[in-house]
């Protein structure tokens, strides 16, 4: 017996040995890591200076406002469209063309207007009437009528025709509606192209959906603000009555843990009997039945399932797998019942924790602060970047012509060959880039952009699980509770975190924000391949998303149990790593069973606080009750009120279970840690709860002879 448990312990690693001088977690400790401390000050620094060479060159208002064939801005101060906000296209059908998804750009003349046609004319009209003056806004700017109609509408001065149209992000979409069951614009069903033909308005209306999508979308827009404008102060309600119900929810483990775990564990033998039961009445119902006898090697693969049904043999199959599930359970049950037992009293000792360190539960308000910063700056960067380039012009045709595609110069265009070569070619805005070094690095800097995301957002993360840690993890260390506990627990392990081990916290990040810059590269080159026909390059693809996916999860759980133990003993990341994984590979039955019991009971609060605020928010905001004489506001859409306080109502939720999971697993690591270190003596004596003694025969001897 003495030799397996050698070579057990020899497989993974050795118990911690007895240290007279730990009480907790250590104050007097050294500064760890400090080459990826260094590294990650420098990486701070390149990155600030990748936001100032982006924030110098690039130019947000290529987002914001739209761009003209000219390459300027409608509607900004300053510029001479500052009084034109709104982006008018010759022939928005054209906006349909698949050159579109190629060079972002509609191929057609465009222009920024004071407002949008209200009227539905053509130029042929137009011309020698008085509605000139309004049609000669929407001709490029400068137009004089010294040409023919065909010469105007060849060299693109003036469009066509002009449609009623209305604004929707700041461009000019035909008012399309259905008037009987026939698509209209204005009082019109067709629409004149230019070449003295018409066409069905339907043509008309696929090119402005696959220009911006259906052009409801503001009215929608707007009304769902108007619905926060009304019920805001409802949906604050909702969310504290969440908040509420999650701490109450807390609590309450200490005095129900136990009896959730045994009734979901009854409820689940029960459930699976009844099946038995079920499946065992089906087979007998069967018996004699025409065409019941039938093998399902015989039936062979059948597209209507229910089909399998009229078999007995589908329902022995049933029986069958459902008794093994019945007798596994049992058999779990049976065998581990007293890890299960294990498993509850940490979970109860976890909420007698977090009631002792109330202020934990407001530390979630901290990390999610210090993550909208890493969003914003890393968002705002990468607009800054993607805005840093140069207007690009490329020649444009609606017929064949061998230099579309070519970039050209917009103010020699005309007096050049290449015009001549094409007459009807176009020297218009593509879009934005550029040749210069700069440009050609500007991939490799939004690269680095989402790297630095990774790395900061995953050290917010570990310094609040270090902190949350350290914490509890005086709780746990303190011998006479909450006597012993030092004062401001979660400030002291803050300073200690920052102090000596943002070095570990880098190093941590790092390894896991590498695998996630390479999981998002994965998934960009899965994107560009599924084009592809080859299935050998896909199915390689599939494995490595796989295989990176496993791995940022093994990572993440590594990452968390070191950073428990650098709460602890202030040693480096990858000490506490080997220290952490050997641990719990020790004791990996215990592992399994507390995870999967804490899992059970964090996905029932979840779902009875969402359901709860879910349902009492539904009842509320359609008029079926009323809260202390008031009733809901008026509303266009109560789903809007509804899923913001059940989607607030689960992050909320999630932020209290993150820290109660955090004070879990950190209680049970000590758990493991004063097993192997103490033995109950006067001089080496137990810091867990009594309950946890009693369920392990384990007593103090100090305490017993008293």
């Amino acid at each position: 017996m003495g030799a397996e448990r050698q070579h057990y312990y020899g497989k993974h690693g050795t118990p911690q040995k007895y240290d007279p001088t730990f009480k907790g977690p250590i104050y007097n400790r050294g500064c760890t890591d400090i080459i990826c401390c260094v590294f990650l000050l420098l990486a701070i620094v390149g990155y600030v200076a990748v936001g100032i060479i982006a924030w110098t060159h690039g130019d947000p208002r290529k987002v914001i406002y739209p761009t003209d064939s000219r390459g300027e801005f409608c509607g900004q101060k300053g510029t001479k469209n500052a009084n034109k906000p709104y982006l008018f296209y010759f022939n928005i059908v054209k906006c349909a063309s698949p050159l579109v998804l190629l060079e972002f750009q509609c191929p057609t003349p465009q222009i920024c207007v004071e407002k949008c046609p209200n009227r539905y004319l053509t130029y042929l009209n137009a011309r020698n009437s008085r509605d000139f003056e309004y049609y000669k806004q929407f001709c490029v700017p400068g137009f004089q009528n010294n040409k023919g109609v065909a010469e105007v509408l060849r060299d693109g001065d003036c469009p066509a025709v002009l449609t009623p149209s209305k604004p929707l992000a700041q461009r000019c979409f035909p008012a399309i509606h259905a008037h009987k069951g026939v698509l209209m614009v204005g009082n019109e069903t067709t629409y004149e192209d230019g070449h003295g033909s018409r066409k069905n308005i339907t043509d008309l209306v696929e090119g402005a959906k696959k220009a911006n999508g259906i052009l409801e979308a503001r009215q929608l827009a707007m009304r769902i603000f108007e619905d926060y404008t009304v019920s805001w102060y409802w949906i604050v309600i909702g969310l504290v009555i969440a908040m509420m119900m999650s701490l109450l929810f807390i609590i309450l483990l200490r005095f129900l843990a136990g009896i959730m775990v045994w009734v979901m564990i009854v409820m689940v033998i029960l459930v699976l009997g009844y099946g038995i039961f079920h499946c065992y009445m089906e087979y007998s119902r069967l018996r004699g039945e025409a065409g019941s006898d039938v093998s399902l090697v015989d039936l062979g693969f059948q597209t209507d399932l229910r089909v399998y049904l009229h078999l007995r043999q589908t329902w022995m199959a049933f029986m069958i797998i459902l008794s093994i599930l019945e007798v596994t359970i049992i058999l779990l049950l049976i065998f581990l019942r007293k890890r299960i037992l294990i498993a509850i009293a940490l979970i109860k000792e976890a909420s007698r924790a977090v009631g002792y360190v109330m202020c934990s539960m407001l530390y979630p308000l901290v990390t999610f602060f210090l993550l909208c910063l890493c969003i914003a700056y890393w968002a705002s960067t990468a607009v800054f970047l993607s805005t840093s380039n140069e207007a690009v012009y490329k020649i444009f045709d609606d017929v064949s012509c061998p230099l579309t595609g070519k970039t050209c110069n917009p103010e020699t265009f005309p007096s050049i060959n290449e015009s001549r070569l094409c007459p009807d070619a176009r020297c218009q805005f593509a879009f934005y880039g550029g040749e210069s070094g700069y440009h050609r690095v500007l991939l490799g800097l939004q690269i680095f952009n989402a790297f630095m995301f990774f790395w900061l957002a995953n050290f917010v993360l570990a310094l609040g699980q270090v902190t949350l840690a350290g914490a509890f993890a005086s709780y746990y260390w303190a011998l006479r509770k909450p006597d012993d506990l030092p004062a401001f627990p979660l400030f002291s392990a803050f300073g200690r975190a920052l102090r000596y081990h943002t070095g570990s916290l880098a190093f941590g990040a790092l390894i896991l924000a590498i695998v996630q810059i390479i999981r998002v590269i994965l998934e960009y080159l899965d994107q560009r391949l599924k084009a592809a026909e080859n299935k050998f390059a896909k199915f390689l693809m599939t494995c490595l998303k796989c295989c990176f996916w496993c791995l940022e999860k093994f990572i993440k759980f590594l990452n968390r149990n070191a950073y428990i133990m650098i709460a602890i003993y202030g040693t480096n990341f990858c000490t506490s790593a080997r220290n952490a994984f050997f641990l719990l590979m020790r004791n990996i039955i215990r592992v399994a069973v507390l995870d999967k019991v804490t899992d059970f009971l964090f996905l029932l609060g979840k779902l009875l606080i969402v359901g709860s605020v879910g349902i009492l928010a539904f009842f509320f905001f359609t008029h079926r009750i009323r809260i202390v004489q008031d009733t809901a506001p008026p509303l266009n859409y109560y789903w809007v009120p509804i899923l913001t306080v059940i989607i607030g109502s689960y992050m909320i939720a999630h932020g209290f279970f993150s820290v109660y999971g955090m004070c879990v697993d950190t209680l049970f690591l000590c758990f493991l840690e004063d097993l192997e270190r103490n033995d109950g003596s006067a001089e080496r004596p137990y810091y867990m709860s009594s309950t946890l003694k009693k369920l392990l025969n384990k007593t103090n001897k100090k305490l017993a002879e008293s």
